[in-house]
C-alpha cells in the first residue's frame, strides 16, 4: 500500500484523534518533543516560527517522546502544561509516541522512509524535525541541533 502523510491519525494532548488530512493544503513541520532536554528551549523558536507564518498556511505538529534518555516523563496533562506555561506553545501537540523501534508511530515509520537519516534512519534525538509540503510530500528532515531559525528559508519557499 503506498501511503501518504495525510492517511495517519494521531490522538492530541486532549484525547481526541486528529487524521493528518486535517492540515492538507498547509505547509507542516513534524517535530517529536521532550520537556527535559537540553534542546528544550527550542520549543519558543519553534512557537516563533509557527506565530511568524501560521497565517499563511503554516502548522507544527509537535510529538512528545520519552525514548531518548526518558526526558518526557509526565503524562499528557504536565505535558501540555509545561508546553503552555513554560513555552506559550499554541502550535498543535500530540499524546507521547515512540518514534523509534517496532513500536514507532506509523507517521514516523513512513516518515523515516520517505527521508532517510545519517547514520541510518533512526530519529537521533529529541526535536529531530520533518517538513512537508502543501501537498503532503515529505521534502526536508532537519537534525535535533538545528535551530527553528535555520528553517526559515526552507519553510519560506514552501508558503
Amino acid at each position: 500500500m503506498n501511503q501518504q502523510f495525510y492517511d495517519f491519525k494521531a490522538v492530541s494532548l486532549q484525547g481526541k484523534e486528529i487524521g493528518m488530512d486535517t492540515y492538507k493544503g498547509n505547509v507542516v513541520l513534524v517535530v517529536n518533543t521532550a520537556s527535559k532536554c537540553g534542546l528544550t528551549p527550542q520549543y519558543e523558536g519553534l512557537e516563533r516560527l509557527y506565530r511568524n507564518y501560521k497565517d499563511k498556511g503554516f502548522v507544527i505538529l509537535g510529538f512528545p517522546c520519552n525514548q531518548f534518555a526518558g526526558q518526557e516523563p509526565g503524562n499528557e496533562k504536565q505535558i501540555a502544561e509545561g508546553c503552555l506555561l513554560n513555552y506559550g506553545v499554541s502550535f498543535q501537540m500530540f499524546s507521547k509516541i515512540n518514534v523509534n523501534g517496532k513500536d514507532a508511530h506509523p507517521l514516523y515509520k513512513y516518515l523515516k522512509t520517505k527521508l532517510k537519516g545519517f547514520p541510518g534512519n533512526a530519529v537521533k534525538w529529541n526535536f529531530g524535525k520533518f517538513l512537508i509540503d502543501r501537498e503532503g510530500n515529505p521534502v526536508k528532515r532537519f537534525s535535533p541541533i538545528t535551530s527553528p531559525r535555520k528553517l526559515r528559508k526552507d519553510i519560506e519557499k514552501l508558503l
